[in-house]
């Protein structure tokens, strides 16, 4: 089972690569080291915000079918086949599968990892939380979103950190409204956990999304101005996704290049919208209905 003797999460057996079926179409960067850069801005015409919507609704209907099967006994790469067979049920692609890289078509984030977690055998516990995060990819373009699940009955202080990130997020998405600089969202983020003493990590961030997987567009989730100053307007798509933890917002890498962890290994949660910005302040493109 991959936790050590002080119950922190080590490297497990990664199954294969899964299988997206021919028929379904393959963002361009599948195959390619790095994506083709993205030349376009971060606002989007009503139909193609459409069709974000579109892909945004099967990835939160995946989390949902996600969701429901998180309990103790059952393993990361089992949540990543139940995401993977939701979303290419829909017609879709998961958009992580191949990205860079990245060989599974869900991010699975137990306990202390941050993001990026690489599902494998790791078997769930009561009282641990697990991030789960997945973005589909129809039409040519992406919708993504994640949710941190509780495993069974968590500690009060596990519970509140889950709570309380989900609220930071949609603070943020509510204070981002046009004339603002992005990094609005930030602040407001920073300044709710800071009532809690959580610690707010600041070198993963939310982007651009939409045509391309990641634009270029950085959102962070702390007070950075004056950098990040990019104009909130009308029809800018991006994410919001915080990620708080119980401790400080250091960081380390495992040797798979992907999965991060907290430094002093606290526990971490995040929740993630795609959003769209209206006139008179903003809509969710990642929800179920």
């Amino acid at each position: 089972m991959p936790f050590d003797a002080q119950n922190h999460l080590i490297p497990g057996t990664v199954p294969a690569p899964r299988a997206v079926p021919q028929e379904i179409e393959r963002p361009p960067y599948v195959g390619l080291k790095t994506p083709p850069q993205y030349t376009g801005d971060n606002t989007y015409s009503e139909e193609e915000i459409e069709k974000i919507r579109t892909s945004g609704r099967i990835a939160s209907r995946a989390l949902d079918a996600v969701g429901a099967a998180v309990r103790p006994g059952v393993t990361t790469a089992e949540l990543d086949r139940i995401g993977h067979e939701a979303v290419i049920g829909a017609g879709a692609y998961p958009s992580t599968l191949g990205y860079r890289g990245y060989r599974a078509s869900t991010c699975t984030s137990v306990n202390e990892v941050i993001c990026h977690g690489i599902p494998d055998d790791t078997v769930l516990r009561e009282g641990d939380i697990v991030n789960v995060d997945i973005t589909a990819y129809l039409d040519g373009y992406h919708g993504d979103t994640n949710r941190t699940f509780r495993v069974g009955e968590v500690s009060e202080e596990v519970d509140l950190l889950v709570e309380r990130t989900h609220e930071a997020m949609m603070r943020g998405i509510k204070a981002a409204k046009p004339g603002r600089e992005v990094n609005i969202i930030g602040r407001v983020i920073e300044q709710y956990a800071k009532r809690f003493g959580y610690g707010v990590v600041r070198d993963f961030t939310g982007h651009g999304v939409g045509a391309a997987f990641h634009t270029g567009l950085i959102i962070p989730h702390y007070d950075s101005a004056p950098s990040y100053s990019d104009v909130i307007v009308p029809g800018m798509v991006f994410t919001v996704e915080p990620m708080l933890t119980l401790g400080g917002h250091e960081w380390d890498q495992w040797d798979d290049d992907w999965t991060v962890t907290t430094r002093d290994k606290s526990f971490t949660a995040q929740f993630e919208h795609t959003v769209v910005i209206r006139e008179n302040g903003f809509e969710l493109l990642t929800v179920s209905d």
